[in-house]
């Protein structure tokens, strides 16, 4: 498939008014063959391009991104649009009243938004499959998938539609749809860019990021996005670091590794060869492992299916049946796990965070797979209950164990992931009361029947292939782990949009 920028045509346009007509049509054009677009912002488009021209002729220098269109991810608010977060439950709620900051930032060094794009509702997946605004495909492949949950975001700019995009990553849903796209997609460190303005998922885990053609347009879209921000006070409190300068700096002395392991294990032989062929080319060759990878990979499912339902459970109880079919019971079975479960996870969190600061006074960049395998086909994965469970040999399952390297908590471990093929007790109760649990799941009308002690329904797709276990010689004594909820306390205070 041939794909082409509709910002970098071989005559380009002589103003951005031109040159946002050419995206325009050029969406209208080819979006349908991939659904990447959900909503085009025309008339703003044109305004901005209008206003842009007119400070270019008056002599002005309207910033660092002059004329390059990008597009967001449909969570982000965009003012005057309603932020639907690739869901039909949320199209009743009222437009937004201001864009979120990054698009802010972004339009003030005279980028021009041009739309919003698909993703997988509520950011609650890896393949942008969404039932309420259609597929997303690889514009490279239209028979595989764009991969997700910013699945709209790598396409749009895989398939030239525009040379920048906004995603949001949570589990690796901009380093995922990047890499089976076949674009560059940057998850900063936790707190770089404000998160005001978008539909929250798990507080503890999300991010916001660039995906663009080219790192050098990623380096500026980031640099440019960079800032303090008092409504968010997960945001860093610090001034811009520029990264753009340093693209060409060669910094002697660089220590790499490459991860085995984990990483190496799961990952198929096209993968394997292209982490060789980047150590190739950076010289590296030592290889390392992460013993607490694939315990940090269980306890960000557990972190993100706990925050994530209690997020969603109140709604869930009134509008179950407007929830997309693909992800809802996930957030039902989330919204039942033990406190205790999560409490185990974050111990597990620190101490894999500390694995890493280990590591990385050995090593200054680790190298590893985006994704393990190509990107699949929807037979390659038919069952999406079992999405991303099946994944552990699919594409999702190396983002996760970085997902975890945020903020100190409690270093005791009690919890591991179990050898497939063995069960455990809370995992035999948990497919035991699978069945209660749905027959429990609310109907429109009908609240739900929630016990006060109720086990993960077995459709929770933590249980397979990762059953959790509480390992003898550790021990499994929970006094004192608390009862504190893994809700979204203090979500306003983050400069999220309450629902």
């Amino acid at each position: 498939m041939t794909t082409r920028s509709s910002n970098s045509a071989s005559q380009p346009p002589a103003t951005v008014s031109a040159r946002v007509e050419q995206t325009l049509a050029d969406i209208a054009a080819r979006n349908p063959l991939y659904n990447a677009f959900t909503c085009v912002t025309a008339d703003r488009a044109r305004r901005e391009a209008a206003e842009i021209d007119r400070r270019i002729a008056a002599g002005e220098a309207p910033g660092a991104l002059t004329g390059m269109t990008f597009g967001v991810k449909n969570l982000f608010d965009v003012a005057g649009i309603t932020t639907l977060a690739g869901g039909k439950v949320n199209r009743t709620n009222p437009p937004a009243t201001r864009d979120a900051p990054l698009i802010e930032r972004l339009t003030q060094a005279g980028a021009v938004l041009v739309g919003t794009l698909n993703m997988d509702e509520h950011a609650y997946g890896f393949t942008t499959e969404n039932t309420h605004f259609g597929a997303c495909v690889n514009p490279h492949d239209p028979s595989r998938l764009a991969g997700g949950s910013s699945g709209g975001s790598a396409a749009a700019v895989a398939s030239g539609l525009v040379p920048l995009a906004l995603g949001s990553d949570t589990n690796g849903s901009i380093r995922v749809p990047s890499s089976l796209c076949g674009v560059f997609g940057l998850k900063p460190t936790f707190g770089r860019l404000p998160r005001g303005g978008t539909f929250p998922f798990v507080n503890s885990l999300d991010h916001l990021g660039p995906i663009a053609r080219d790192v050098a347009d990623l380096t500026k879209a980031y640099d440019v996005m960079q800032g303090p921000d008092t409504d968010d006070v997960a945001c860093a409190q610090r001034p811009v670091e520029a990264a753009a300068g340093k693209l060409s700096q060669v910094v002697p002395g660089t220590r790499i590794a490459i991860l085995g392991g984990y990483f190496e294990a799961w990952a198929d032989p096209t993968a394997r060869a292209a982490v060789q062929a980047a150590a190739a080319g950076l010289g590296a060759t030592d290889v390392v492992e992460l013993p607490g990878a694939e315990r940090a990979r269980a306890a960000a499912f557990i972190i993100t299916a706990a925050e994530g339902g209690a997020l969603h459970r109140a709604r869930l109880q009134s509008h179950y049946d407007e929830y997309e079919p693909l992800n809802r019971d996930r957030l039902v079975a989330g919204s039942l796990i033990p406190a205790s479960w999560v409490v185990q996870a974050h111990r597990i969190r620190q101490q894999f965070r500390l694995e890493m600061a280990r590591l990385f006074e050995q090593y200054d960049l680790v190298l590893a797979a985006a994704t393990p395998v190509v990107a699949p086909r929807p037979s390659d994965c038919p069952d999406r209950d079992q999405w991303p469970a099946s994944s552990r040999q699919g594409s999702t399952g190396h983002p996760h164990p970085a997902d975890l390297l945020r903020r100190p908590a409690d270093l005791r471990r009690t919890a591991m992931a179990e050898r497939p093929g063995r069960r455990c007790a809370a995992d035999r109760r948990a497919a035991d009361r699978g069945a209660v649990a749905r027959d429990r799941l609310p109907r429109r009308g009908q609240p739900p029947r929630i016990p006060g002690h109720c086990a993960m329904p077995a459709a929770l797709t933590l249980t397979q292939p990762f059953h959790f276990t509480f390992d003898d010689e550790i021990g499994h004594d929970f006094q004192g782990c608390g009862n504190q909820p893994a809700g979204t306390a203090g979500r306003s205070r983050t400069g999220f949009r309450p629902l």
